[in-house]
């Protein structure tokens, strides 16, 4: 569905040139599901934009639905769904007029219009609410309006950028569950950017991390949080021992069949008193190995305070492979 090749974007700000997005190469097949994740400025949305005709590339390849966006915008837009940041219905329209709109621009007559405007409002959870204004409803609402806008002419692939941006929690959760159902149904292939680092674990079959306008890494949840963090054990021990418990610690990932252990500080340098210290070794299996740790722990005359088994999160990724927290870019 989706095919780029050292796609680029420049941007001119007086005599400088500022490359938003550095060579993007992305593969993305029919029916996935794929999260693209970044720190504010890392071109996820410039790269959106260039994907579905918006923003020309200042260089590159970029086809998407079988189009080459730079030669026939026109027929990608005729093939794609997008659901922008921003609310995309008017507030002052009521909302099924915007759907029956948006329906007869993309050349459906109006008994068709119609009929998929009603389906729509049923399946994004809006019956009876055609005749309302959009200004009078709820936020969780007006995103379903804005996804049913871009779903009215049944396109086989959907833009979302930021879809859940500014939502409740129960709202951000409403709204996956229709995106879920709707691509179950209809076998969509989605294309999300979001700072939830959650939403992205949860529902994305694949996570694609960009940063300062290049893709750092490509892969499934489960494995990019397997292969760039790992599990760890956190222990808080006296200061005093804080070298005999790294020692203890470090042999952890010395045994056969397991990989080897790297001791680091816990970040944050998280204790609870001054004379106390926190450690942290990486392992396979946090859950499994953290019985043992206590045992040689407690064997080599360690005194612990608290310990816990922690399984990674993508933010842990992106901060291995960049030595910031993704959380931090978001937030910025």
């Amino acid at each position: 569905m989706i095919h780029t090749q050292a796609l680029t974007r420049t941007f001119t700000s007086g005599k400088q040139s500022v490359e938003a997005v550095a060579g993007i190469d992305l593969d993305i097949g029919r029916g996935e599901l794929v999260a693209v994740l970044g720190p504010n400025g890392a071109g996820k949305s410039t790269t959106l934009r260039m994907l579905t005709s918006l923003l020309p590339p200042t260089s590159g390849v970029a086809r998407v639905a079988g189009i080459d966006v730079t030669a026939d915008p026109a027929g990608v837009r005729a093939r794609i769904g997008y659901v922008g940041q921003k609310d995309g219905a008017g507030h002052n329209y009521r909302v099924a007029d915007e759907l029956l709109m948006q329906g007869r621009f993309y050349g459906l007559d109006r008994a068709a219009a119609r009929q998929r405007v009603d389906e729509l409002l049923n399946t994004l959870d809006l019956p009876g609410l055609g005749m309302r204004k959009v200004s009078t409803l709820s936020g969780g609402q007006k995103r379903r309006l804005d996804i049913a806008l871009g779903l009215v002419h049944s396109p086989g692939l959907l833009f979302l950028d930021e879809p859940t941006t500014g939502m409740d929690p129960q709202a951000r959760a409403n709204l996956w569950e229709h995106i879920g159902a709707l691509r179950e149904r209809l076998g969509m292939t989605i294309v999300v950017t979001t700072h939830y680092l959650e939403e992205a674990d949860a529902m994305a079959e694949r996570v694609v991390i960009v940063d300062h306008g290049k893709i750092i890494a490509d892969d499934t949840p489960a494995r990019l949080k397997r292969n760039l963090a790992g599990d760890h054990i956190d222990v808080t021990v006296p200061r005093a021992q804080e070298v005999v418990a790294r020692e203890v610690l470090a042999q952890l990932g010395t045994e056969p069949g397991t990989v080897p252990a790297v001791v680091d500080p816990v970040p944050g340098g998280a204790v609870p008193r001054a004379e106390l210290v926190g450690v942290r070794v990486r392992v396979p299996s946090g859950p499994a190995a953290l019985p043992p740790a206590l045992a040689r722990l407690a064997a080599a005359g360690v005194e612990v305070s608290a310990a816990s088994a922690q399984q990674p999160t993508l933010d842990d990724v992106f901060l291995n492979l960049t030595g910031r927290s993704l959380r931090e870019g978001a937030e910025a």
